[in-house]
């Protein structure tokens, strides 16, 4: 195989994870093959019936369930969430407000906070060394 082939193709598993979806459930035929960069792509602009229903019911997976729940990857493990899960279990997660959940979301909230604080003093930082120059 040459480099340019290889650059232009990936395993089914970084396929599944750019699309979002749990590789396990998707068909045999995505997980036997290789994925091209074209094919990716087609996948993405016209996505056949199986990924918009994986994408839609799931199972979903650890990265979009913890982006649907509003929690870290590590909250959901700390929550006890380490399996994919299907939207139906999500929403449901949702409905019940565990404890850990709504610790988890205001952690994460806290996270984003932060992260706009401390983004707003490097801008400040950098206007007032600008207005020196």
């Amino acid at each position: 195989m040459s480099s340019q082939q290889s650059t232009q193709s990936m395993k089914p598993a970084t396929a599944a994870k750019k699309l979002g979806v749990y590789l396990p459930a998707t068909p045999a035929s995505f997980q036997e093959g290789v994925v091209t960069r074209a094919e990716l792509n087609e996948l993405e602009a016209n996505p056949p019936e199986w990924l918009s229903e994986l994408r839609h019911n799931g199972p979903h997976p650890r990265p979009v369930v913890a982006a649907k729940l509003g929690v870290s990857i590590a909250g959901l493990a700390r929550g006890g969430v380490t399996e994919a899960l299907t939207t139906e279990q999500i929403e449901a997660l949702k409905q019940e407000r565990p404890e850990w959940l709504e610790k988890e979301r205001a952690t994460q909230a806290g996270v984003r906070k932060e992260a706009t604080r401390i983004k707003q003093l490097k801008k400040e930082k950098e206007q007032r060394a600008a207005e020196r120059d």
